[in-house]
C-alpha cells in the first residue's frame, strides 16, 4: 500500500481512505458515509464531501447547548431536523439508491431510517448531545441519554419520540418476536456501515442491471474489519454475472480454499462452478 503522501490531491483513493478510516481506533461513521458516497459517486469529491459536513456543521449550530437532558435534546432535535427543516422518509425512499448516500440525504431531506438516524447523530452530536444510533431489527432509530434515562425517536417519521410500546411494535412487526434490552444497545459506527452497506446490495440485488452497484458494495463490506465470509461468495458470483469470468473464477477457487477445513463436499462443489466459469471464455 503506498503510503498516504503519495495520495494525488486531485484522484484521491476513497477505497483506501474508507479502509483506514473502519480500521482506525474511533471510526467516525459520518465520515464513513461520506467516503461510501464518494465511491458510489466519482463526481461528488473532496469538494462534495466538504459540502456535507459543512451542511451538518451548520445544522449542528442551530440547536442549543447544553440541554439539561436526554428528552430535552431529543425534543429540541425533532423541532430543528423534523419539524423545521423536513427531513424524514417514506415508502418511495426505499427504492432510491441516493437515499443510503449521506450527501444525497442532506440534499433531498429524504432517505432510509439509518442514513437520517445518521444525519441526526452526526448534527445533534456535534452540538454535544449524549445521542447514538439503535440498531432495531429491519427499523434503525436514535437515543438520547443513557439506559435509565434512555429516549428513543424515529428520524424516519419526522423524529416522533418512541414509547416503549412503540418499540416493542416495531420489533415485533421485524421479527414476530418480544423486544430483548440487548437491542436497545448504542450501534457500534462499523455495525451501522455494514447495516448501510447491506441496504445498498439489497437495492442492487433487486435490479440486475445495477451489479456495478453492487459489486462496489460488496467491496467496500470486505474492507471492513469484520464482515461475513459469504462475502467472497457473492463477489464472486457477481464476477461471473458481469461475464468477468477469469476472475470470477479466481475468486470462487479462493472461496473454496476458505471452505475446505470445514466443509469439503462445498468446497468441491464451488471449484466445479470455477471450473465451469473458466470454460465460459472458450
Amino acid at each position: 500500500m503506498a503510503d498516504m503522501d503519495d495520495m494525488d490531491p486531485e484522484n484521491p483513493d476513497w477505497r483506501r481512505e474508507f479502509a483506514e478510516e473502519a480500521r482506525s481506533e474511533r471510526p467516525d461513521v459520518g465520515r464513513l458515509c461520506l467516503l461510501l458516497a464518494a465511491v458510489a459517486d466519482p463526481e461528488l469529491g473532496q469538494r462534495g464531501i466538504d459540502a456535507a459536513q459543512i451542511e451538518l456543521d451548520r445544522l449542528a449550530g442551530l440547536l442549543p447547548h447544553g440541554l439539561a437532558d436526554a428528552r430535552s435534546w431529543a425534543a429540541a432535535t425533532a423541532e430543528l431536523l423534523g419539524s423545521a427543516c423536513h427531513f424524514r422518509g417514506t415508502a418511495a425512499d426505499y427504492e432510491r439508491l441516493d437515499s443510503s448516500l449521506l450527501p444525497e440525504v442532506l440534499r433531498r431531506r429524504r432517505g432510509l431510517p439509518i442514513l437520517l438516524s445518521v444525519v441526526w447523530i452526526e448534527v445533534a452530536r456535534r452540538a454535544g448531545a449524549p445521542v447514538y444510533g439503535v440498531a432495531l431489527p429491519g427499523h434503525f432509530v436514535v437515543g438520547f441519554g443513557p439506559r435509565e434515562d434512555r429516549v428513543l425517536v424515529d428520524p424516519f417519521d419526522g423524529g416522533r419520540l418512541l414509547t416503549g410500546s412503540d418499540t416493542e411494535l416495531l420489533v415485533a412487526g421485524a421479527t414476530g418476536a418480544g423486544l430483548d434490552e440487548s437491542m436497545l444497545s448504542p450501534a457500534a459506527p462499523l455495525e451501522t456501515v455494514l447495516r448501510i452497506l447491506n441496504n445498498i446490495r439489497a437495492w442492487a440485488a433487486a435490479r440486475p442491471e445495477h451489479s456495478a452497484v453492487a459489486l462496489w458494495a460488496v467491496d467496500l463490506s470486505l474492507l471492513l474489519p469484520s464482515h461475513p465470509a459469504a462475502l467472497r461468495l457473492e463477489r464472486a458470483e457477481l464476477l461471473v454475472r458481469r461475464g468477468e469470468f477469469a476472475a470470477g473464477a479466481v475468486e470462487l477457487e479462493a472461496y473454496a480454499a476458505v471452505l475446505d477445513p470445514v466443509d469439503p463436499a462445498a468446497a468441491s462443489a464451488i471449484r466445479r462452478r470455477a471450473f465451469a466459469a473458466r470454460a465460459m471464455l472458450n
